[in-house]
């Protein structure tokens, strides 16, 4: 298949705007459920994020203000 042949199939701008369409149609009541999904595991991997970091921290030695470790 030649390029052009390629390009020809790759939907348009209004294309993509019927496709967007269809899909919330038949999708449209999911997509809540989903966003909030996605909110509540961005959070999850926030907070073990800076849990992690916390505990990195303790192990760490603590440098003094002068630069020394203690």
């Amino acid at each position: 298949m030649s390029k052009l042949a390629v390009l020809a199939l790759i939907p348009g701008g209004y294309e993509w705007l019927i496709i967007l369409a269809v899909v919330l149609v038949f999708f449209g009541n999911r997509i809540p459920g989903v966003a909030r999904s996605l909110g509540s595991g961005i959070t999850e991997f926030r907070k073990g994020l800076s849990d992690g970091e916390k505990e990195s921290g303790d192990t760490k030695q603590v440098e003094d203000k002068d630069g020394e470790s203690s």
